[in-house]
């Protein structure tokens, strides 16, 4: 994308269509900002769970059904990404990738408390020393593209990279009951590095 935008901007330019090639210059400029990956360090507590996403915890709910393990109550932070934040996915929390479970949806504005439920989502279930956690990737209004990297049966590795959402949406993280929050609503989180719960097993 960065290189067909690159290359209409060389082209308009050299045709001396100015304000064209200043459009394709900005929209270069966005694409690559949005497409960062940094490197980043997790912390070493293996207690810890961090955020999944960069962006803003926009809810905390402590009784909550997640899509797939809806057999046991759980408590969901959910992350707000807007098309400014880097959206490349963390693992919060490490152990072993146990299902993959794609569903087609609605696209409704991903601050939407409604989106949890009927947008566009990607749910991943681990398993995990503290017990069994999902992490949710939500497409939001603009986003139309959920992509991972994963399989099942693949083991996971706190702050390692697992996906991306292009253009603005969700990540909801669902927790056992034996790990207590150390967040809260309108805090801005970094991926892989702020700490929004720890396990007290």
């Amino acid at each position: 994308m960065v290189l067909g935008t690159t290359a209409l901007f060389v082209l308009t330019w050299w045709f001396d269509y100015f304000w064209l090639s200043s459009f394709f210059l900005i929209s270069t400029i966005a694409i690559a900002l949005f497409f960062r990956n940094p490197e980043r360090q997790a912390p070493h507590d293996k207690n810890v769970l961090v955020s999944a996403a960069d962006g803003v915890v926009m809810e905390i709910s402590e009784t909550s059904r997640a899509p797939v393990l809806v057999d046991s109550d759980l408590t969901r932070i959910s992350v707000f990404m807007s098309v400014f934040n880097v959206h490349v996915n963390r693992w919060p929390f490490s152990g072993r990738i146990k299902t993959i479970s794609h569903r087609r949806g609605e696209f409704l504005d991903a601050r939407n408390p409604a989106s949890s439920k009927l947008n566009e989502s990607n749910s991943i279930v681990l398993d995990t020393c503290a017990g069994e956690m999902e992490i949710v990737q939500i497409a939001g209004k603009v986003a139309r593209r959920i992509i991972w990297w994963v399989r099942e049966n693949d083991p996971a590795k706190k702050g390692e990279r697992f996906g991306l959402i292009k253009f603005g949406s969700r990540v909801d993280i669902y927790l056992p009951k034996n790990f207590t929050i150390c967040t809260e609503v309108g805090s801005k989180v970094t991926a892989g590095v702020t700490v929004l719960a720890k396990n007290n097993l």
